[in-house]
């Protein structure tokens, strides 16, 4: 299906609900994010590319934990929510490396922005689509946990604490993701100019031995994995939360920003 069919029959679906009579504004716009965010999550499970990168995390992230459960006999979670993000650096920027730098390709954004959509809702649809993908690839690894439970009690706090920090993180690196697909028309680029941003958050914190001592919290805060443990412990803070919601808000208006420049 060409994209200008595909925007064809989501202009034809979203025209009316614009139009719905008795329903607020704010009803209105969320039906419009959320036909659109259909569209591009049914778009997803109609690319092999998609497959692709879901079966790579879902192998190596398998292959983490089944080799400590069955060499070692760990039953325990702890290698796969410390090799999680690794993977998550790779997985986010695969998923959302077609979302703008596709359109802008091959000129079916300009075509897009015809639709009774504004540019803040296109791109929420887009991410809440990324984030569903992103949640059904990580929801497959909910079996390990059930199936250690099978082999005797488990402390759930951390668990449900690790998938949720997961999840956040996950949105962080998707919002990343989409704004260095809005940067360039070559997926591929936008791919590794996604990664290597990912990439930089996650080494931030490592690298604190060469960091004056005055300036070693700033850094140790900036660093995406200081955070995430916290959710590891099934410990929620505050902090963790904002500095999450700080990397989407940043990476979210950055790529209006960019979109705004190229009209």
């Amino acid at each position: 299906m060409s994209p200008k069919t595909k925007n064809t029959s989501l202009q034809e679906r979203v025209a009316p609900a614009a139009a719905a009579p008795g329903v607020s504004g704010i009803a209105k716009s969320w039906k419009r994010i959320a036909m659109l965010a259909k569209k591009e999550l049914y778009s997803y499970f109609f690319s092999p590319i998609a497959y692709v990168v879901m079966v790579i995390y879902l192998v190596f992230a398998g292959w983490f934990f089944f080799s400590r459960f069955f060499l070692f006999g760990q039953v325990e979670l702890r290698t796969y929510f410390v090799t999680a993000p690794l993977l998550l650096m790779f997985l986010a920027p695969a998923i959302t490396m077609r979302l703008l730098s596709e359109e802008i390709n091959t000129g079916s954004y300009e075509m897009l922005m015809t639709l009774p959509l504004t540019q803040t809702q296109m791109l929420l649809g887009k991410l809440l689509a990324a984030l569903a993908f992103l949640a059904i690839t990580i929801g497959i690894t909910l079996s390990y946990p059930l199936t250690l439970s099978t082999f005797g009690p488990m402390d759930w706090g951390p668990i449900i604490g690790g998938y949720l920090g997961l999840l956040v993180l996950g949105g962080a690196y998707l919002s990343i993701g989409l704004f260095t697909s809005a940067l360039t028309r070559n997926q591929i680029v936008a791919f590794i100019l996604g990664f290597a941003i990912c990439f930089i958050l996650f080494l931030v914190d490592k690298s604190l031995m060469f960091i004056p001592g005055p300036l070693v919290g700033i850094f140790e805060y900036l660093g995406v994995e200081y955070h995430f443990q916290n959710f590891t412990r099934g410990v929620i803070d505050t902090k963790d939360l904002v500095y999450f919601g700080s990397i989407i808000t940043a990476a979210f208006a950055g790529t209006r920003i960019v979109l705004e420049r190229r009209k």
